[in-house]
């Protein structure tokens, strides 16, 4: 079986999916036999034919040149770009945990180093109507450890100390935080860096800028994290 990592954010839109084609890439290009997951994702688009394209997981892809098939990634796919509770009491087909859990097994089967996408911030509700299912459920059902995605700029401070204590208090494990966005040089941002370790006691383990191509961390550190 595959050694596991959860990736979620302290909001919706801080770079999730780009950080995670950059962790998978590192992963890829240190020889690493490595996949991707995620349980539900909204906001995608039609093709010609009607059917949906998994945005996010065609952009880890991308980004990353694993080989792994689309088909595989992501079990719930809509098209409103709202939490996937909404989206799937609109469109139907809500998410189920038996079934992310089957989907998410058979990954592990495959591969040695799965990395699982969370949708929106940790506090998303996945589903709501026909089951009550947070993040944080999927998280304890599948036994996953945390990394956490952060913009840089203004306001980070308050969204990681108020999200990694959330997760500490849901005893979720979290083994560090990037930032995205980063810019080198920036007093605020190199601020925003040293206040959330202090505050958290959780290492920044990389800092993202936005041309980034590559993670600038240690592979077998990134591997260290999963579990």
């Amino acid at each position: 079986m595959s050694k596991n990592l959860f990736i979620t954010g302290t909001g919706t839109d801080v770079g999730k999916t780009y950080v995670t084609g950059l962790i998978l890439k590192k992963l890829k290009d240190s020889g690493k036999n490595a996949a991707y997951f995620k349980a539900a994702m909204s906001g995608n688009k039609r093709k010609e034919d009607g059917t949906l394209i998994p945005g996010d997981s065609l952009c880890v892809k991308n980004i990353s040149g694993i080989s792994q098939p689309l088909e595989e990634m992501c079990p719930y796919v809509y098209e409103n770009a709202v939490s996937p509770h909404l989206a799937s009491r609109i469109e139907g087909n809500p998410v189920r945990m038996s079934v992310v859990k089957e989907r998410f097994d058979d990954i592990c089967r495959k591969y040695d180093y799965v990395t699982m996408e969370g949708s929106g911030g940790i506090l998303c509700p996945v589903c709501f109507d026909e089951e009550k299912i947070q993040l944080t459920d999927v998280i304890k059902e599948l036994d996953l450890s945390c990394l956490i995605i952060a913009d840089a700029g203004l306001g980070t401070i308050n969204s990681v100390v108020l999200t990694v204590k959330y997760m500490e208090h849901a005893g979720l494990p979290v083994k560090g935080i990037i930032l995205n966005h980063y810019h080198a040089g920036n007093v605020m941002e190199e601020d925003n860096r040293f206040m959330c370790e202090y505050m958290t006691g959780v290492r920044v383990l990389a800092c993202v800028g936005d041309d980034d191509t590559e993670l600038e961390t240690d592979a077998g550190l990134l591997a260290s994290l999963y579990e």
